[in-house]
């Protein structure tokens, strides 16, 4: 059995990464998890930044609680089950951090990087999984749900992240692969697995 893979799937919102992550995690037999949220220090710094009452929250602290969040993340589950030779999928990771604080909030990328980089103590994702939705059909399925803070943030904001997505990946397309998330769920679940299957051979 070869080493252990940290995968990760990220996207815009409503683009079907809490389904697809738990169907690759089930599919593989790994550890699935989430940012932010993925332990229960996480959870409550989850709440701050999701909450729609949150009205004042300044752009570099919403930055720090982020990065806090990854740090125990990191330490609680992420480093851990690679340890024991477990595979982990998480729903979102530090490139969304990169998206919505720094191509999102228009904050520095080199400086929300650093932040990270100390906060993950350098344990990056083997494998990007970013699922595209057009931005009307993301529209049409964020009416279906009640909005937190970040997906009431508004059209400006959510164009500058996708394209925030769509640059990292194309800076790094060794690391990336691009899925279409339009199609059917089970469509969506197989061009996954091929990707992880191409790329890591899993």
């Amino acid at each position: 059995m070869g080493r252990p893979f940290y995968i990760v799937l990220e996207g815009s919102e409503g683009c079907g990464k809490s389904t697809h992550a738990q169907r690759l995690g089930e599919a593989i037999g790994a550890v699935v998890t989430r940012e932010t949220g993925g332990t229960p220090i996480g959870e409550r710094l989850r709440a701050i930044l999701h909450d729609t009452t949150v009205l004042d929250l300044d752009d570099r602290a919403e930055t720090l609680i982020v990065a806090a969040d990854r740090a125990q993340h990191m330490a609680e589950v992420v480093r851990p089950a690679l340890a024991a030779g477990r595979h982990v999928v998480s729903d979102r990771s530090v490139y969304s951090t990169l998206a919505y604080q720094g191509y999102g909030r228009g904050l520095p990328i080199d400086e929300v990087r650093h932040i990270n980089e100390w906060a993950m103590g350098e344990v990056w994702p083997d494998l990007v999984l970013l699922l595209t939705i057009p931005p009307g059909v993301a529209a049409d399925r964020m009416r279906r749900r009640q909005l937190d803070r970040f997906e009431q943030a508004g059209d400006d904001f959510h164009t500058r992240v996708e394209h925030g997505f769509a640059a990292m990946a194309a800076a790094e397309p060794e690391r990336w692969a691009v899925v279409d998330a339009t199609r059917s769920k089970d469509d969506v679940a197989t061009a996954i697995r091929s990707a992880v299957t191409e790329r890591l051979g899993l």
